[in-house]
């Protein structure tokens, strides 16, 4: 197993933020972990909510941009199967030492992941105009 901690670790990149001595172990984790996996996912992320966007909210990409960033929000905080299934796609590259620290506060450690994914997918609204373009 050390071998597949090693290799997460090495492929997810740096840290992401800033880590000081003041740090909560929340925060810790958050840009020693969760930050740098949602960079890397982040193909895999849009690709997902444009799969959920087609198959449950059909009209999205027609939506004004404020719709949209609420749609995205709503999306994620409301459906339980979908943000089950996004937290999955973090935590199977989480090491085990991570998953370990993950269980001990699972409950803030996956709002702060699930606001972080938030942000991140409206950070990005504008790929959902280009969806829209294509069809």
């Amino acid at each position: 197993m050390a071998d597949r901690d090693t290799f997460l670790r090495e492929f997810r990149g740096e840290t992401l933020g800033t880590v000081s001595a003041q740090s909560s172990s929340d925060e810790i984790f958050q840009n020693q972990t969760i930050r740098p996996i949602l960079k890397l996912q982040n193909d895999l992320f849009i690709a997902v909510f444009i799969n959920y966007v087609n198959k449950n909210k059909p009209d999205f990409f027609s939506y004004s941009v404020e719709k949209k960033l609420l749609a995205i929000e709503n999306s994620i905080q409301k459906d339980i199967k979908f943000r089950n299934s996004l937290k999955g796609i973090v935590m199977a590259l989480f090491t085990l030492e991570e998953y370990e620290t993950y269980i001990q506060n699972s409950s803030s450690l996956n709002k702060r992941m699930m606001n972080l994914l938030i942000e991140r997918l409206k950070s990005q609204v504008q790929l959902f105009e280009v969806e829209s373009d294509s069809k």
